[in-house]
């Protein structure tokens, strides 16, 4: 059981249909910030729930804060939030996003 959990919610700009422009991950701080659950919502907001997301990697990396989002180091197309677990479940047990695509 997680007990020291932090969520993010990560905007990314368009780039086409079969990208993902929101993420969220559910981060586990005591484990050096690796994901433990993520979901990816497409342009359509149609969800994909992702209980491994280091599966099919060759590297495992962990996800970084939200104000390393924030400071372009990984691109300026980034902008991360923290949220709820609350936000989180809600969109884990969707099957479709309602919320905003980007900000």
């Amino acid at each position: 059981m997680l007990t020291h959990v932090e969520y993010i919610k990560l905007f990314m700009k368009y780039e086409s249909d079969d990208m993902p422009v929101v993420y969220f991950y559910e981060v586990d701080l005591d484990d050096e910030r690796f994901c433990h659950r993520a979901i990816e919502v497409f342009a359509n907001g149609q969800v994909n729930l992702i209980d491994d997301l280091y599966c099919d990697v060759i590297e495992a990396l962990p996800i970084p804060t939200k104000e390393e989002f924030n400071s372009n180091i990984w691109g300026n197309g980034f902008r991360a939030f923290v949220v709820s677990k609350d936000e989180f479940e809600k969109v884990w047990e969707s099957d479709v996003y309602k919320g905003n695509l980007s900000i």
